[in-house]
Protein backbone atom coordinates (compact mmCIF):
# COMPACT_ATOMS: atom_id res chain seq x y z
CA UNK A 1 0.00 0.00 0.00
CA UNK A 2 0.95 3.55 -0.77
CA UNK A 3 0.60 7.09 0.09
CA UNK A 4 -1.06 7.63 -3.60
CA UNK A 5 -3.45 4.10 -3.35
CA UNK A 6 -5.08 5.49 -0.54
CA UNK A 7 -8.26 7.44 -1.54
CA UNK A 8 -8.26 11.42 -1.13
CA UNK A 9 -11.89 11.65 -0.37
CA UNK A 10 -12.60 11.95 3.50
CA UNK A 11 -15.26 10.21 4.86
CA UNK A 12 -17.79 11.60 7.47
CA UNK A 13 -16.37 9.22 9.99
CA UNK A 14 -13.01 11.04 9.25
CA UNK A 15 -14.84 14.76 10.31
CA UNK A 16 -17.03 13.28 12.71
CA UNK A 17 -17.54 12.22 16.26
CA UNK A 18 -21.00 10.76 16.36
CA UNK A 19 -22.74 11.73 19.85
CA UNK A 20 -25.98 9.35 20.43
CA UNK A 21 -28.23 9.76 23.52
CA UNK A 22 -30.94 12.74 24.41
CA UNK A 23 -28.92 13.84 27.71
CA UNK A 24 -25.48 13.66 25.26
CA UNK A 25 -26.84 15.50 22.23
CA UNK A 26 -28.76 17.70 24.28
CA UNK A 27 -25.24 18.39 25.72
CA UNK A 28 -23.43 18.94 22.58
CA UNK A 29 -25.93 21.22 21.70
CA UNK A 30 -25.31 23.93 24.17
CA UNK A 31 -21.84 23.95 24.47
CA UNK A 32 -20.68 26.64 22.04
CA UNK A 33 -16.70 25.27 22.11
CA UNK A 34 -18.44 22.75 19.64
CA UNK A 35 -19.86 22.48 16.20
CA UNK A 36 -22.49 20.28 15.84
CA UNK A 37 -23.24 19.33 12.13
CA UNK A 38 -26.49 17.72 12.42
CA UNK A 39 -28.89 16.53 14.60
CA UNK A 40 -31.22 13.21 13.82
CA UNK A 41 -34.14 11.91 15.41
CA UNK A 42 -35.96 8.19 15.11
CA UNK A 43 -39.50 9.06 13.34
CA UNK A 44 -42.04 9.61 16.01
CA UNK A 45 -40.08 10.51 18.46
CA UNK A 46 -41.79 13.25 21.12
CA UNK A 47 -41.02 14.40 24.87
CA UNK A 48 -40.08 17.51 26.84
CA UNK A 49 -35.92 16.53 26.11
CA UNK A 50 -36.95 16.41 22.43
CA UNK A 51 -38.35 19.59 22.60
CA UNK A 52 -35.48 20.84 24.04
CA UNK A 53 -33.11 19.65 21.60
CA UNK A 54 -35.21 20.75 18.88
CA UNK A 55 -35.16 24.25 19.93
CA UNK A 56 -31.48 23.96 20.85
CA UNK A 57 -31.00 23.07 17.47
CA UNK A 58 -33.08 25.58 16.32
CA UNK A 59 -31.02 28.85 18.55
CA UNK A 60 -27.55 27.26 16.56
CA UNK A 61 -29.22 26.73 13.51
CA UNK A 62 -28.22 22.86 13.05
CA UNK A 63 -29.83 20.96 10.57
CA UNK A 64 -32.92 18.61 12.07
CA UNK A 65 -33.38 15.34 10.19
CA UNK A 66 -35.84 12.53 10.75
CA UNK A 67 -35.01 8.60 9.93
CA UNK A 68 -36.67 5.59 11.04
CA UNK A 69 -35.51 4.26 14.29
CA UNK A 70 -33.39 1.16 12.67
CA UNK A 71 -31.23 3.80 10.75
CA UNK A 72 -31.08 6.17 13.45
CA UNK A 73 -29.94 2.51 15.59
CA UNK A 74 -27.03 2.08 12.57
CA UNK A 75 -25.77 5.24 12.07
CA UNK A 76 -25.31 5.78 16.14
CA UNK A 77 -23.69 2.03 15.72
CA UNK A 78 -25.29 1.55 19.10
CA UNK A 79 -28.67 -0.48 19.53
CA UNK A 80 -29.25 -0.23 23.41
CA UNK A 81 -28.15 3.00 24.12
CA UNK A 82 -28.81 6.15 21.25
CA UNK A 83 -32.60 6.93 22.46
CA UNK A 84 -33.56 7.56 19.17
CA UNK A 85 -31.34 11.01 19.20
CA UNK A 86 -27.71 11.43 17.66
CA UNK A 87 -25.72 14.05 16.71
CA UNK A 88 -22.69 14.78 14.25
CA UNK A 89 -20.13 16.60 15.89
CA UNK A 90 -17.38 18.65 14.33
CA UNK A 91 -13.59 16.83 14.81
CA UNK A 92 -11.81 20.30 14.15
CA UNK A 93 -8.00 18.53 14.15
CA UNK A 94 -9.85 14.47 12.67
CA UNK A 95 -8.65 13.58 9.51
CA UNK A 96 -7.54 10.40 7.90
CA UNK A 97 -3.64 9.27 8.00
CA UNK A 98 -3.20 9.41 5.18
CA UNK A 99 -4.11 13.08 4.39
CA UNK A 100 -1.49 13.65 7.86
CA UNK A 101 1.67 11.95 5.70
CA UNK A 102 0.77 13.56 2.52
CA UNK A 103 3.20 16.54 2.71
CA UNK A 104 6.57 15.47 4.75
CA UNK A 105 7.29 18.52 5.58
CA UNK A 106 4.10 19.01 7.93
CA UNK A 107 3.74 15.50 8.72
CA UNK A 108 3.42 14.91 12.41
CA UNK A 109 6.99 14.05 14.09
CA UNK A 110 4.92 11.77 17.55
CA UNK A 111 2.38 9.28 16.63
CA UNK A 112 1.01 6.95 19.07
CA UNK A 113 -1.06 4.17 17.42
CA UNK A 114 -3.62 2.45 19.69
CA UNK A 115 -4.11 -1.49 18.56
CA UNK A 116 -6.92 -3.58 19.91
CA UNK A 117 -7.87 -1.46 22.29
CA UNK A 118 -11.11 -2.26 23.32
CA UNK A 119 -11.87 -0.92 26.54
CA UNK A 120 -13.73 2.81 25.62
CA UNK A 121 -12.40 3.96 29.47
CA UNK A 122 -8.59 3.45 28.61
CA UNK A 123 -9.43 4.92 24.90
CA UNK A 124 -10.83 8.15 26.43
CA UNK A 125 -7.70 8.48 28.97
CA UNK A 126 -5.32 8.30 26.31
CA UNK A 127 -6.90 10.68 23.82
CA UNK A 128 -6.59 13.28 26.76
CA UNK A 129 -3.13 12.39 28.22
CA UNK A 130 -2.18 12.51 24.54
CA UNK A 131 -3.50 15.95 23.40
CA UNK A 132 -2.18 17.28 27.40
CA UNK A 133 1.35 16.36 26.23
CA UNK A 134 1.40 17.80 22.97
CA UNK A 135 1.14 14.45 21.02
CA UNK A 136 1.19 15.05 17.43
CA UNK A 137 -1.14 12.76 16.28
CA UNK A 138 -3.06 9.65 17.97
CA UNK A 139 -4.02 6.74 15.14
CA UNK A 140 -8.05 5.59 15.89
CA UNK A 141 -8.70 2.57 13.92
CA UNK A 142 -11.81 2.15 12.57
CA UNK A 143 -12.11 -1.42 13.63
CA UNK A 144 -10.29 -3.38 16.54
CA UNK A 145 -10.81 -0.47 18.84
CA UNK A 146 -13.09 1.43 20.77
CA UNK A 147 -15.25 3.81 18.67
CA UNK A 148 -15.30 7.37 19.40
CA UNK A 149 -18.34 7.22 21.21
CA UNK A 150 -19.95 8.53 24.56
CA UNK A 151 -18.38 6.23 26.49
CA UNK A 152 -15.12 7.37 25.25
CA UNK A 153 -15.50 11.18 24.93
CA UNK A 154 -16.55 11.06 28.94
CA UNK A 155 -13.48 9.79 30.11
CA UNK A 156 -11.44 11.91 27.83
CA UNK A 157 -13.13 14.17 29.31
CA UNK A 158 -14.59 16.21 26.38
CA UNK A 159 -11.14 16.06 24.87
CA UNK A 160 -11.72 13.27 22.23
CA UNK A 161 -13.75 16.53 20.05
CA UNK A 162 -10.43 18.33 20.05
CA UNK A 163 -7.51 15.37 19.83
CA UNK A 164 -5.35 15.05 16.69
CA UNK A 165 -7.12 12.10 15.64
CA UNK A 166 -5.95 10.13 12.73
CA UNK A 167 -8.71 7.29 10.81
CA UNK A 168 -7.43 4.07 9.14
CA UNK A 169 -9.49 1.06 8.40
CA UNK A 170 -7.38 -1.21 11.20
CA UNK A 171 -3.76 -0.92 13.14
CA UNK A 172 -2.30 -3.32 10.34
CA UNK A 173 -3.10 -0.34 7.64
CA UNK A 174 -2.02 2.52 9.70
CA UNK A 175 1.38 0.00 10.36
CA UNK A 176 1.75 -0.28 6.58
CA UNK A 177 1.25 3.32 5.59
CA UNK A 178 3.36 4.28 8.52
CA UNK A 179 6.98 2.44 7.92
CA UNK A 180 6.19 3.42 4.33
CA UNK A 181 7.01 6.68 4.89
CA UNK A 182 10.10 5.84 7.05
CA UNK A 183 8.65 6.27 10.77
CA UNK A 184 10.08 3.93 13.08
CA UNK A 185 8.04 1.98 14.90
CA UNK A 186 8.22 1.06 18.85
CA UNK A 187 6.22 -1.02 20.81
CA UNK A 188 5.69 -0.84 24.88
CA UNK A 189 6.55 -4.83 25.93
CA UNK A 190 7.44 -5.56 29.80
CA UNK A 191 9.93 -7.98 29.08
CA UNK A 192 12.05 -5.16 26.68
CA UNK A 193 15.55 -4.75 27.43
CA UNK A 194 15.52 -1.14 26.61
CA UNK A 195 13.68 1.38 28.51
CA UNK A 196 11.85 4.17 26.92
CA UNK A 197 14.18 6.45 28.83
CA UNK A 198 17.24 5.39 27.68
CA UNK A 199 16.25 5.09 23.79
CA UNK A 200 16.87 7.03 21.02
CA UNK A 201 14.09 8.27 19.16
CA UNK A 202 14.95 10.18 16.19
CA UNK A 203 13.42 12.97 14.67
CA UNK A 204 10.01 11.07 14.20
CA UNK A 205 8.69 7.99 15.53
CA UNK A 206 5.35 6.03 15.94
CA UNK A 207 4.46 4.10 19.68
CA UNK A 208 2.29 1.16 19.68
CA UNK A 209 0.04 0.68 22.42
CA UNK A 210 -1.67 -2.93 22.25
CA UNK A 211 -4.00 -5.01 23.96
CA UNK A 212 -3.47 -6.04 27.21
CA UNK A 213 -4.82 -8.88 27.10
CA UNK A 214 -3.95 -9.84 23.37
CA UNK A 215 -0.84 -7.92 22.97
CA UNK A 216 -0.46 -6.79 19.29
CA UNK A 217 -2.04 -7.78 16.50
CA UNK A 218 -0.07 -10.10 13.71
CA UNK A 219 0.40 -6.93 11.02
CA UNK A 220 1.60 -4.42 13.53
CA UNK A 221 3.84 -6.70 15.57
CA UNK A 222 5.91 -7.55 12.16
CA UNK A 223 6.28 -4.28 11.57
CA UNK A 224 7.86 -3.52 15.01
CA UNK A 225 11.28 -1.67 14.76
CA UNK A 226 12.02 -1.90 18.66
CA UNK A 227 10.24 -2.95 21.88
CA UNK A 228 10.81 -0.79 24.87
CA UNK A 229 10.03 -1.01 28.36
CA UNK A 230 9.16 1.30 31.28
CA UNK A 231 10.87 0.28 34.29
CA UNK A 232 9.18 -1.03 37.05
CA UNK A 233 9.75 -1.84 41.17
CA UNK A 234 8.25 -3.19 43.89
CA UNK A 235 7.21 -6.42 42.34
CA UNK A 236 4.69 -4.84 39.66
CA UNK A 237 4.87 -6.65 36.60
CA UNK A 238 3.45 -3.52 34.49
CA UNK A 239 1.00 -0.83 34.06
CA UNK A 240 -2.46 -0.45 32.76
CA UNK A 241 -2.44 0.42 29.32
CA UNK A 242 -3.77 4.56 29.72
CA UNK A 243 -0.93 4.61 33.02
CA UNK A 244 1.63 3.56 30.28
CA UNK A 245 1.04 5.76 27.69
CA UNK A 246 0.75 9.20 30.21
CA UNK A 247 4.66 7.70 30.95
CA UNK A 248 5.40 7.41 27.46
CA UNK A 249 3.97 10.84 26.71
CA UNK A 250 5.20 12.75 28.88
CA UNK A 251 8.54 11.42 28.92
CA UNK A 252 8.46 12.95 25.48
CA UNK A 253 7.12 15.88 26.34
CA UNK A 254 10.27 16.58 29.00
CA UNK A 255 12.67 15.14 25.96
CA UNK A 256 10.92 17.89 23.70
CA UNK A 257 11.13 21.00 26.40
CA UNK A 258 14.44 19.61 27.36
CA UNK A 259 16.46 19.82 24.01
Amino acid sequence: MTLGSVTSEVSPKDRFVTVYGRKPVLEALTDYDLRVDKVILAEGLRGSIIDEIKEAAADRAVQVQRASAHRVKVLAGNGRHDQGVLADVVARKMRPLSDALADPAHAPRTILLLDGLTTPANVGMILRTATAAGIDGIVVPHRGVASLDPLVIKASAGVAFHAPVLRTRTAGEAAELLTEAGYPLFALEASAEESIFDADFGPRAVFVLGSETAGLSDDVQARVAQPLSIPMAGGVESLNVASAAAVLCFELLRRKLTS
